[in-house]
C-alpha cells in the first residue's frame, strides 16, 4: 500500500510538471508576440493605389508581339518583335481551380513579378477502362481557361502535358505493364503509348480554346511545350522495364548493331568475342545490359559493348524527341519552342552529358533541381508531407554553395530551364532562395527558373492538411512555394533578374566533347551532378582543380559554364584562382558584382541598381557597405535587398524598394534537439513536436538602411499586399537618407 506522503509527493510532482509545460507554452507564445509578427495579408482588390505592383513589367497581353523565339545565338529568348525577354517563372496548380481563382491568381502573380507559368498536367485519361487515346477533358478545359487568365495579365505559359507518375490502366493495352506499375520508359519504346501521346497532344494543342478563340498551337501566350516530364532511358527506372518491352528494345539494339558493323559476326569481332548470358546470336538477339552496368567502370571488350549500348540508347531517345518535335511542328502546326524533358540519370558523372545530347534534338534544355539534401527532412511519408515526429536539419545553402540550383552546364545554342526548384520545406532558411536564384541565374545565363509550386490564388495561409491529423497537430504541405519567405521574396528578385540589374558574365569554362567520349562515359571536364546524401564536395571549395585535373564546380559561381557536344574545338578554362579565396571561404563573380562567403554564410550583391545581402548578418558583423547603400542588421539571419523600381541607378532613383525577409514558422511550431540516423551516420538535428497553426509568424526585422540619393525624401512601410501601411521617419545627412525599418517590415518604399 502506497503511503500518503508518497502519494502526495507524486501528485505534487505531476502538477509541477503541468505548470512547467504551461509556463513553457506561455513563454513560447510570449516569444511569438515579442519577436515575431503575424502574417495576415488583407484581401487584395488590386487597386491602383498600390505602391508595389509589378504588373507594369509585363506586356498588356502576353504574346501580343508574336511567338517567343530563340535569340540569334540560340542561348536565350526574344519576343516576337525581337526584343530580349527574361522570365521570372513559377509552376502552378491553379488551372484545376475555378475561373475566378485563376483570374485572381494570374493578377497576383503579375503583381509579384512573374511573367511565366508552367502548367504541369497529365491530359491523358489514366482511369481504368479508358482507351490509351482518351483524354481528361476536365484537365484540358482547365489548361484552356488558365491560358486566358495568363494572357490578360501579360504572363506566358509553358505546358508539360504528360507525366508517367500513375498506375498503368490495363485498358491501355501497353504490353507488359501491370496494373500497379507506372509506365516508366514506355513512351520511348512502345508504339501503343506513342499513339496515345499523339492523340493527347492533338486534343490539347489543336482544339479551339473556347476562352481565347485560338488553338494552343496558334497562341503566342503559350511560349514553350515540354514533351515529357521526368523520364529517361538512362535512369534507374529502366531496370524495371517489363520483359516484352526489354525484348522489343533488345531487338532494336540488335538491328542497330547489325547496321553499324555490317553483321553480328563483325559485332563479335569488335567485342573480341565477348558474350553475356541472354545473348542468342543464332536467333539474332543481343541482350541489353542493366542500367547498373552503365554506372560502373569497365575495361576491354565489355566497355566497348557498353559504349555501343549507350550510343544506341542515346540515339533512340534523341530520335524519339526529334520525331515528337516533327509531329508537334509539322503535323499539328505548333509554333512554340520545344523542350524534350527535364531529368537526370543513374550516374550523372558518366551519363548526364549523354542525356543532354538527346535533348538537343529540340530547342531548350531543362532539369529539375531542389535545394535540400535528403537528410534535411526525414520521416515516414516525407516525400509529400511534414508530420510531427519527423526529423529535420535547418541548413542554409549559403554554407553549401555547390548545391545552388542554378549550377548548371549549358549546351551552347540552347536556352537552359530549371523547370522545378524550391528551398524544400521545412527548412527554416528560405528567404535566401529568390535572392540567390536572381543573382546567379543572371550571372550564369540560366534562362528561366520555375518555382514549384503555387497552389493557392495568392498566399498559402494554412499549409495544414486537416484530413491528416497526427497527434494533436496536422501534417503540412511540403511542396508549396506560395509562402511568405519564398513567394514573398519575389518582387525584388524578379525586378533584379528581369530588368537585367546584374550582368551576365562571359563564359569561364567552354568545354568541347566528342560523341565517342560521351558513349565511353568518360567524366567531363566539369560536372553539374546533384550532390546526394551528406557529401559536400569540399575539394571543390579549396582548389580550382580537382581529381583528374577536372575543373572545380566553384566555376558556376564565377561565371557561365558552356559545353558543345560533337563539335571540334579545344576546351578553354579561365584561371579561377583570383576568384576563389579558399582560406576565407570567399567566391567572387568575375563581374565583381557578387561575393559569396560560405564559411560565414553570406552572399552580397553590389550593382548600380540593386544592392543587398543575405545570410547570417549578425555574426558577419552586422554592417554592410556598398556603392550607394549601407545596411545594418542585428538579425541572426535575414535577406535585405534595395532595388530601384524605375530603372535608374540607386543614386538617382525616385522610387526604391527595400525588401526584407527573415524566417517564418506557423504559430505554435515546436521542435526539440535530437540525433537521428541517416545513411549509416548520426545526424545532429531536431524532431518536430508540433507543426503549429495559422497565422505564419515572421521573425522581426532589425534593419537600418542608409542610401546616398538626394532625391528621396520619404519612407513608407507597405503591408504585405503592397499598399501603404504607415509613414516611417527618416533622417538626412547631406545626400544620405537613413531609415530604421519597423519590426514588421517586408516591403518599404523610399520615394
Amino acid at each position: 500500500m502506497i503511503d500518503q506522503l508518497t502519494l502526495r509527493t507524486r501528485v505534487f510532482v505531476f502538477w509541477m510538471l503541468i505548470a512547467t509545460v504551461r509556463l513553457q507554452a506561455s513563454l513560447l507564445l510570449a516569444d511569438e508576440e515579442t519577436e515575431t509578427w503575424a502574417f495576415t495579408p488583407p484581401k487584395d482588390s488590386f487597386a491602383d493605389d498600390a505602391l508595389l505592383d509589378l504588373r507594369w513589367m509585363n506586356e498588356p497581353q502576353s504574346g501580343q508581339s508574336g511567338f517567343i523565339r530563340l535569340a540569334p545565338d540560340g542561348n536565350s529568348f526574344v519576343r516576337g518583335d525581337g526584343q530580349p525577354i527574361r522570365f521570372w517563372a513559377i509552376g502552378s496548380d491553379l488551372y484545376r481551380r475555378s475561373p475566378d481563382a485563376m483570374d485572381e491568381h494570374c493578377r497576383f502573380l503579375a503583381k509579384m513579378g512573374v511573367n511565366m507559368v508552367r502548367l504541369h498536367a497529365t491530359v491523358a485519361n489514366t482511369e481504368e477502362g479508358a482507351e490509351v487515346t482518351d483524354v481528361n477533358e476536365k484537365e484540358i478545359d482547365g489548361v484552356f481557361r488558365f491560358i486566358k487568365a495568363a494572357k490578360e495579365n501579360g504572363i506566358y505559359v509553358t505546358i508539360s502535358p504528360y507525366y508517367g507518375h500513375h498506375n498503368t490502366p490495363q485498358s491501355w493495352k501497353v504490353e507488359g505493364y501491370k496494373p500497379d506499375q507506372m509506365p516508366w520508359g514506355a513512351l520511348f519504346v512502345d508504339p501503343q503509348m506513342q499513339t496515345g501521346y499523339r492523340a493527347w497532344t492533338r486534343a490539347l494543342y489543336t482544339r479551339m480554346n473556347p476562352y481565347t478563340g485560338l488553338a494552343i498551337k496558334d497562341d503566342p501566350t503559350v511560349a514553350i511545350l515540354q514533351v515529357y516530364n521526368e523520364d529517361s532511358l538512362f535512369f534507374w527506372t529502366m531496370q524495371s522495364l517489363p520483359e516484352p518491352q526489354v525484348r522489343r528494345l533488345s531487338q532494336s539494339f540488335t538491328q542497330w548493331l547489325t547496321a553499324k558493323y555490317g553483321s553480328l559476326d563483325k559485332v563479335q569481332a569488335a567485342w573480341e568475342g565477348h558474350q553475356e548470358a541472354g545473348d542468342d546470336l543464332a536467333a539474332s538477339q543481343v541482350k541489353l545490359l542493366s542500367t547498373w552496368h552503365l554506372t560502373q567502370d569497365w575495361q576491354g571488350p565489355l566497355n566497348t559493348r557498353l559504349s555501343d549500348q549507350v550510343q544506341f540508347l542515346a540515339e533512340t531517345q534523341r530520335a524519339f524527341y526529334a520525331t515528337m518535335g516533327r509531329y508537334l511542328r509539322d503535323e499539328l502546326g505548333c509554333r512554340q519552342l520545344l523542350n524534350a524533358t527535364n531529368w537526370r540519370t543513374a550516374n550523372d558523372l558518366k551519363l548526364k552529358d549523354v542525356e543532354r545530347w538527346t535533348y538537343a534534338a529540340l530547342d531548350c534544355d531543362a532539369e529539375n533541381e531542389y535545394y535540400g539534401s535528403d537528410y534535411q527532412h526525414v520521416g515516414e511519408n516525407n516525400g509529400y508531407r511534414i508530420d510531427p515526429g519527423h526529423f529535420l536539419v535547418n541548413e542554409s545553402c549559403l554554407h553549401k554553395p555547390l548545391e545552388l540550383t542554378t549550377n548548371f552546364k549549358q549546351h551552347r545554342g540552347h536556352p537552359f530551364l530549371v523547370t522545378e526548384t524550391s528551398w524544400k520545406h521545412p527548412n527554416l532558411y528560405q528567404s535566401e532562395g529568390p535572392f540567390l536564384i536572381a543573382a546567379y541565374q543572371s550571372l550564369g545565363g540560366v534562362d528561366a527558373v520555375y518555382w514549384f509550386s503555387a497552389d493557392e490564388p495568392t498566399w498559402l495561409l494554412d499549409p495544414r492538411r486537416l484530413f491528416w491529423k497526427v497527434g494533436d497537430s496536422y501534417a503540412l504541405n511540403k511542396w508549396s512555394c506560395s509562402t511568405p519567405m519564398l513567394l514573398g521574396m519575389f518582387p525584388a528578385a524578379a525586378t533584379v533578374f528581369r530588368r537585367g540589374y546584374l550582368r551576365e558574365g562571359d563564359p569561364v569554362v567552354e568545354e568541347f566533347r566528342s560523341l565517342d567520349d560521351l558513349w565511353r562515359r568518360n567524366p567531363p571536364l566539369i560536372d553539374d551532378n546533384e550532390i546526394y546524401g551528406v557529401r559536400t564536395r569540399a575539394e571543390d571549395l579549396t582548389s580550382v582543380r580537382v581529381a583528374g585535373d577536372r575543373v572545380s564546380r566553384v566555376a558556376y559561381l564565377v561565371g557561365p559554364v558552356q559545353v558543345q557536344y560533337g563539335a571540334a574545338g579545344k576546351s578553354r578554362v579561365t584561371d579561377l584562382t583570383p576568384f576563389l579565396d579558399a582560406q576565407r571561404g570567399r567566391i567572387t563573380s568575375h563581374t565583381k558584382q557578387l561575393s559569396w562567403n560560405h564559411q560565414i554564410g553570406l552572399c552580397e550583391m553590389n550593382t548600380s541598381r540593386a544592392q543587398g545581402v543575405t545570410g547570417f548578418l549578425k555574426s558577419a558583423g552586422g554592417t554592410f557597405a556598398y556603392d550607394d547603400v549601407m545596411i545594418e542588421s542585428d538579425n541572426d539571419y535575414a535577406t535585405v535587398i534595395v532595388v530601384a523600381l524605375d530603372d535608374r541607378p540607386l543614386a538617382e532613383s525616385r522610387k526604391v524598394l527595400v525588401q526584407v525577409g527573415t524566417t517564418a514558422r506557423l504559430s505554435g511550431w515546436r521542435t526539440e534537439p535530437t540525433q537521428f540516423d541517416f545513411a549509416k551516420q548520426t545526424i545532429e538535428g531536431e524532431r518536430i513536436v508540433h507543426t503549429g497553426s495559422p497565422p505564419w509568424r515572421i521573425a522581426n526585422s532589425q534593419v537600418t538602411v542608409a542610401i546616398d540619393n538626394p532625391h528621396l525624401q520619404r519612407a513608407t512601410r507597405l503591408n504585405v499586399s503592397g499598399y501603404r501601411a504607415e509613414d516611417v521617419s527618416v533622417t538626412r545627412t547631406g545626400d544620405s537618407l537613413r531609415c530604421r525599418l519597423p519590426a514588421n517590415t517586408m516591403y518599404l518604399i523610399l520615394h
